[in-house]
């Protein structure tokens, strides 16, 4: 229903508006539960402060040239990371869209007009032209609560942005390692053919002097092939890492040639720092986070549907027949005018909207501390794999050590005669095992050094995530 307002009410409303009363919730963050250190953290290394986590271009620690060449470049041509890009820009212009109901809106309009009668040899003409401004207070908040809606969406998506293009970012240097990884397992298997080669020739002279049985010949082939077929394979699946990281870095596959690398990337030391850190840290837990502030002012958006509604007009301009002298004070006009409505019945719609904002911002808190959960999980699995994995390797490296003298005492064994084939054979093909399941250990404990930097946010802080402002609703930058 609609009806005149008296002064005496308009006055108290902008008396309102001017208090900025709001209703609905004001935002609080939820308390999680942070421990004081991560479990697995006493048996890798000390706590240390947030400030020595890795920062900025936090790929620079595994001292690989190609990881330095490529990884900025994510952030600029990777189109997952460009996609979410649009998505920001496109909530930062609802923050526009939300703010502007706060100010009144003002047109214009003007027409003319000529006519003749018929049969009359005069023509008469009439014209206007008007001003028109119209006002809806925000006496409850209602416009306020959404552009804290908008705001936090667009800071969420701002961290969505965040999340991407670490994600991305940690998915290259992942791809990195595989290929890297790739390069030094085909380096083994190449000087394992050639040592292959080398029992095959001495084999085939024994076998030609007729001091051997001819099954060691056949037997030192099938070894050599078998090796120089599991090196060929190699190729499909360093392929596949070469074609990955290109289109990481938002390039067609032909367009980006990586030459075979000799060295693998260096381990590098990982501060965990402290669980509370994750809260400011990671982006995604900075997504949830002002996923539940959007939902909270939510609330207020549906609660301010109860309360009734003010809306202000004025018009101002000249009307005047003949169009001469429409400009002249006597053909002045204008008009006032003010308008309340609300809602009486609605069959409880109201009270169904607000019930569903309540629920959202309940799932959005679990979704919130589902998320923290997550993160703490993700850091302890990488601590646990990187601590686990150190003492692997250091095995391993003892084990290596001894397969190989094993190898070259077992071939010199055969060649003096105290010994079959077989048990060079052996030794030898222990050896390429024991080296391949040490370099497996060594690409494991690098991917999970990359995953850690991403689990702990790598160089990102919550701190970034400023306030939509008039000058960055307003220009964007080029990406």
């Amino acid at each position: 229903m609609k009806m005149k307002i008296p002064r005496t009410t308009l006055a108290c409303s902008l008396t309102l508006l001017l208090g900025g009363c709001m209703v609905g919730p004001d935002y609080h963050r939820p308390q999680v539960v942070t421990p004081a250190q991560y479990k697995e953290l006493p048996g890798w290394t000390a706590a240390a402060p947030a400030a020595e986590a890795p920062k900025g271009d936090w790929w620079t620690g595994f001292n690989d040239p190609l990881l330095d060449q490529l990884e900025p470049m994510v952030s600029v041509s990777n189109q997952t990371v460009r996609q979410d890009y649009a998505n920001y820009q496109a909530a930062l212009a609802e923050v526009q869209v939300a703010r502007s109901s706060l100010f009144p809106a003002i047109g214009i309009s003007g027409s003319a007009t000529k006519q003749r009668s018929a049969g009359s040899k005069s023509t008469s003409s009439a014209g206007s032209l008007e001003g028109d401004v119209s006002w809806a207070p925000d006496l409850w908040g209602k416009v306020r609560r959404t552009i804290e809606e908008n705001k936090a969406t667009a800071q969420a998506s701002a961290a969505t942005l965040a999340n991407a293009t670490l994600s991305e970012q940690t998915a290259l240097a992942t791809a990195v390692i595989e290929l890297r990884v790739t390069d030094a397992d085909i380096d083994l298997l190449q000087k394992t053919v050639d040592a292959y080669k080398e029992y095959l020739r001495v084999v085939t002279n024994q076998d030609t002097a007729g001091t051997i049985p001819p099954s060691d010949a056949i037997s030192a082939r099938t070894q050599l092939e078998n090796a120089q077929a599991s090196l060929i394979a190699l190729g499909v699946a360093r392929a596949k890492y070469a074609h990955a990281i290109a289109v990481l870095v938002g390039k067609n596959p032909e367009e980006l040639d990586i030459p075979h690398g000799t060295t693998l990337p260096t381990l590098p030391s990982v501060p965990a720092g402290v669980p509370s850190t994750l809260l400011q840290r990671r982006p995604d837990i900075a997504v949830a986070e002002r996923e539940m502030a959007a939902q909270n002012a939510a609330v207020g958006v549906a609660i301010a549907a109860y309360y009734p509604t003010l809306s202000l007009s004025a018009a101002d301009g000249f009307s005047q027949s003949p169009l001469a002298g429409l400009l002249h004070i006597a053909n002045h006009v204008w008009s006032l005018g003010a308008d309340v409505s609300e809602t009486v019945f609605d069959f409880g719609a109201r009270h169904g909207e607000v019930a569903a904002a309540k629920a959202n911002y309940e799932a959005a808190v679990a979704n919130y501390r589902g998320t923290v959960l997550t993160a703490f999980q993700n850091v302890e699995d990488d601590l646990s794999g990187l601590r686990i994995l150190a003492q692997q390797a250091e095995v391993l490296d003892a084990a290596v050590r001894d397969a190989t003298r094993g190898a070259e005492i077992a071939f010199n064994e055969y060649q003096a005669g105290t010994v079959d084939y077989t048990t060079a054979a052996t030794a030898r093909a222990t050896e390429l095992n024991t080296q391949q399941s040490a370099l497996n250990v060594q690409q494991q404990r690098l991917l999970d050094a990359v995953s850690l930097i991403g689990d702990i946010g790598g160089g990102w802080s919550a701190s970034e995530l400023v306030e939509p402002t008039k000058s960055s609703l307003t220009s964007s930058t080029k990406h």
